[in-house]
């Protein structure tokens, strides 16, 4: 399999595309006036805005609010209700800060109230692209996710009666975009992460594939509500320096189906961000799915789509792991 080499020449991105605003949430504007332009004005950056937590959660509390909350390790999703937890302040727009609070889980919620788009990419696995028997094209594969699409880490997908012949799973290491970002270098491209989560690229393969049907279109068969579920927590990068050595599962009513390390990746989570940056905007809160390895349902043999009442756990090390069952309507 041909590596394809650095989307974009170094040269070809102005340093001044790496300043951010004055309404940056991750900097005081006096921080901000002081920090040096480059890579020290990044790292200054990624220091400040991940000391507010290690491991993010949304729940709901014993009093019936909603809070943030920080994990300190990870912890088993089923395990995570129930647990004490300090209590986070904040949000992705206007930046996180510890309370000193704690405060007792009574239901684990997505970690983002909201998005604006679910970013996703596309046959990025050697072994995928492998099992799948396509050529890998000269730039990542791209298609979207509409905000409805976004699900918690404990939650039923619903199903619609259209999308229930050929319902699949793709594992997916997730990230949340932290800051505005734009024409970003891959050098600099970690630095607009706010963490890692786990996703699921829910998919009807009924809509994705015959051409007669809806002309092959990703987007579309991905895009129904509640098909981008994500969590259990948001890692922070200081907890998770370099995203291209991580393991993970995708199990089935506990059958393993994908198992692997995303250094099989085609394309990697920094040179990513520097294709979808490329004179495009990604807001704070943006979601990328950064592609599925190989083993999904639809190559299987015989093929193994899941059915009404499976379980789908995902699972990232260092991360934790979605357990979502499809609830068929």
């Amino acid at each position: 399999m041909c590596i394809v080499a650095p989307l974009v020449p170094r040269c070809a991105i102005r340093p001044t595309s790496l300043l951010i605003s004055r309404s940056s949430p991750f900097l005081s504007s006096r921080a901000l006036f002081r920090a040096v332009p480059g890579r020290a004005f990044s790292t200054q950056i990624k220091a400040t805005r991940n000391m507010a937590f290690e491991r993010l959660i949304r729940f709901v509390a014993d009093d019936g609010k909603t809070y943030y909350g920080n994990l300190t390790k990870e912890t088993p999703t089923l395990e995570i209700e129930g647990s004490k937890v300090e209590v986070v302040s904040g949000d992705v727009e206007a930046g996180f800060n510890k309370t000193g609070a704690e405060a007792t889980v009574s239901k684990l919620l997505c970690p983002l109230p909201r998005t604006n788009i679910v970013m996703c990419v596309g046959l990025n696995y050697r072994h995928h692209a492998e099992e799948a028997k396509l050529q890998v094209p000269k730039f990542p594969t791209i298609f979207t996710k509409p905000p409805d699409a976004l699900a918690g880490p404990l939650d039923a997908i619903p199903i619609h009666p259209d999308c229930q012949n050929m319902l699949d799973y793709e594992g997916e290491l997730t990230i949340v975009i932290g800051r505005d970002a734009k024409n970003v270098a891959a050098a600099d491209a970690l630095s607009y992460v706010l963490g890692y989560t786990v996703g699921n690229d829910v998919s009807a393969r009924n809509f994705q594939l015959p051409a007669d049907v809806s002309g092959g279109q990703f987007g579309y068969a991905k895009s129904f509500d509640s098909f981008a579920p994500i969590g259990p927590a948001i890692v922070s990068t200081s907890v998770i320096p370099d995203p291209q050595k991580l393991k993970y599962t995708t199990k089935v009513n506990g059958e393993v189906r994908q198992s692997t390390g995303t250094d099989d990746m085609i394309w990697t989570v920094a040179q990513i961000i520097e294709h979808l940056t490329r004179g495009t905007t990604l807001r704070a809160g943006t979601i990328v799915m950064t592609g599925t390895p190989s083993g999904v349902g639809l190559f299987m043999e015989p093929k193994g789509f899941v059915k009404d009442g499976d379980v789908v756990e995902i699972h990232v090390e260092g991360i934790g792991s979605l357990v979502n069952k499809m609830k068929f309507e």
